[in-house]
């Protein structure tokens, strides 16, 4: 009975996110059929439980149900706390996905634990959380070599690309490639859209771009985006959404001590929010 609470529980809760549209703020977007086949999956072995639990229920041989426990002894989980601590393991997706809310990343989160560069790992001792900030780096995923390849066959994909046209869909390996390479980036134009984060350091503030990004999922997402120089006369507030376009140049920024891409902007408009303020890394 428990084990099938626990598979109905899960595909109910899959099931929710689907329809709320809210999965997309736990993974990568392209990886999402991976949720629905386990969403299935769920279902199936739910209704197997069931049938089996029924089919026990109804049995009044006492014999046979001695025979069935210890066989289920036999090939389980034999101590009662065991069995006991699996099921918590496997029943808590279930309840942190059903009672904790899904909280929209924005500027305060920045604000609240800062940012460095290229990857800070978090406290918590699990050395595959890390919080990525400004540069996404997928080399994790891929040894040297293989990494290298990856990035050369992006490089020429955008190398004949007169204006740096970023998208939902390539915003993060255009970022990636920007600091990866910034000197091969230098002069070129750029368009792109974000929320707007005022940096405060001492008396001076600095402007950036950005946007939250999943790679594979929450654990290596991350902020992710430019610093700019406004026109003078031109301001906004944290938080408002902005179309850019300018020209990519290099400047030194003192609080993380090394160069970085910077956006000399031409152009810089107000937008809407989008629906949906992640964006995702392509494999």
């Amino acid at each position: 009975m428990i084990r099938f609470l626990i598979l109905a529980g899960y595909f109910e809760l899959m099931m929710y996110l689907q329809v709320t549209g809210k999965l997309n703020q736990f993974i990568n977007v392209h990886y999402s059929y991976l949720a629905v086949l386990s969403m299935i999956l769920s279902f199936i072995l739910a209704m197997v439980q069931l049938v089996l639990w029924v089919k026990a229920d109804g049995k009044n041989d006492e014999n046979h149900t001695h025979s069935h426990e210890e066989m289920a002894h036999e090939h389980g989980l034999k101590k009662r706390h065991q069995r006991i601590i699996a099921y918590i393991l496997l029943v808590l997706p279930v309840i942190v996905g059903t009672f904790f809310p899904v909280v929209s990343l924005d500027t305060t989160i920045v604000q609240a634990k800062g940012f460095q560069f290229p990857i800070s790992k978090e406290s918590v001792g699990d050395p595959q959380m890390q919080t990525q900030y400004l540069q996404p780096n997928t080399s994790m995923y891929y040894n040297k070599t293989e990494y290298q390849k990856q990035m050369d066959k992006l490089m020429k994909k955008y190398d004949e690309s007169k204006i740096l046209a970023v998208t939902e869909e390539n915003y993060l390996e255009i970022m990636e490639l920007i600091y990866n390479y910034p000197s091969e980036f230098i002069g070129r134009k750029i368009s792109f859209d974000g929320f707007i984060y005022h940096a405060k350091q001492d008396q001076k503030e600095d402007d950036f771009v950005f946007r939250f990004g999943i790679i594979h999922c929450v654990a290596d997402s991350g902020v992710f985006g430019l610093r700019i120089h406004l026109p003078t006369g031109t301001s906004f507030k944290n938080d408002q959404w902005v179309h850019i376009e300018g020209v990519i140049q290099s400047n030194f920024y003192q609080p993380l001590k090394r160069e970085l891409p910077v956006v000399q902007t031409t152009k810089t408009s107000t937008i809407k929010a989008p629906k949906n303020q992640y964006v995702y890394r392509s494999f």
